[in-house]
């Protein structure tokens, strides 16, 4: 049963891997037998993962790429294939996040950045490997989404109605590639203790809030999302396909 979550011979292409979430993500699949692909916007942070992977006895190489910019969404898909001779599992956790306030303070600049990076940016980076994994019979897309795309949070808006939007796009990857024999799922974490979402647990009166509502009574950390993606990415979730998965402590439930 062991070897249902074992990757050997697999290639992965994680993005917004540099830290937090997608580097916990990354240091999983590696540790699993996947051959890894750490992209995010700095070479520089993307070869120090992608290093530290290797000194563990991993195999990963760091591609950057500015997901926005869809020339270098292609070209790091290109480069990945090229590198590793092909890819199996896509795991999309780039995502930006502009603006921090009422709905009403989101201006079309904002608006444009989430969509270009969090919404068309997974799906040209799921479209452009997408050759590839059906050459490769098959293999697991895994979008990473937020509890906010199934419930709106207050000062991310437009954030949390993209990544709702995220959730359904994923379920229509599924619908279209299961004939490939490709899996696409979304993930929804809950507050989890990252850079990137530093604003809200920064603030107690939120974080306070929050934690009411949580059983497990904590704020999630990077590491508690490696599991996910190392059972959607496995032969362990080879029936799997259209979900969407909570990682929020039971915030969702309350």
């Amino acid at each position: 049963m062991q070897n249902l979550f074992r990757l050997d011979g697999k290639v992965a292409l994680v993005t917004g891997a540099s830290k937090g979430i997608g580097e916990a993500m990354a240091r999983g699949l590696a540790a699993f037998g996947a051959q890894v692909v750490v992209s995010s916007r700095s070479q520089e942070a993307v070869d120090a993962v992608a290093a530290s992977i290797v000194a563990d006895g991993g195999d990963a190489v760091g591609i950057a790429a500015k997901i926005g910019k869809y020339p270098e969404t292609h070209d790091l898909v290109d480069k990945a294939i090229a590198h590793y001779g092909g890819i199996d599992i896509v795991i999309n956790n780039a995502a930006a996040n502009p603006i921090f306030g009422p709905i009403e303070t989101t201006d079309t600049r904002a608006t444009n950045k989430i969509v270009e990076v969090n919404l068309q940016g997974c799906l040209e980076v799921a479209k452009q490997a997408l050759p590839s994994l059906k050459e490769r019979g098959g293999g697991s897309i895994i979008n990473i989404a937020s509890i906010g795309g199934i419930k709106p949070e207050a000062m991310i808006g437009m954030y949390s109605a993209q990544k709702a939007a995220l959730i359904s796009i994923s379920q229509s990857m599924a619908i279209d590639w299961g004939k490939y024999n490709i899996r696409v799922n979304a993930v929804c974490p809950g507050l989890i203790k990252t850079k990137f979402s530093s604003a809200l647990w920064e603030n107690d009166k939120i974080t306070q809030r929050f934690l009411r509502r949580v059983p497990l009574g904590r704020l999630g950390e990077s590491e508690d999302l490696a599991g996910i993606a190392i059972f959607l990415a496995s032969d362990a979730g080879k029936y799997c396909t259209g979900g969407v998965y909570t990682v929020d402590g039971g915030y969702l439930t309350m």
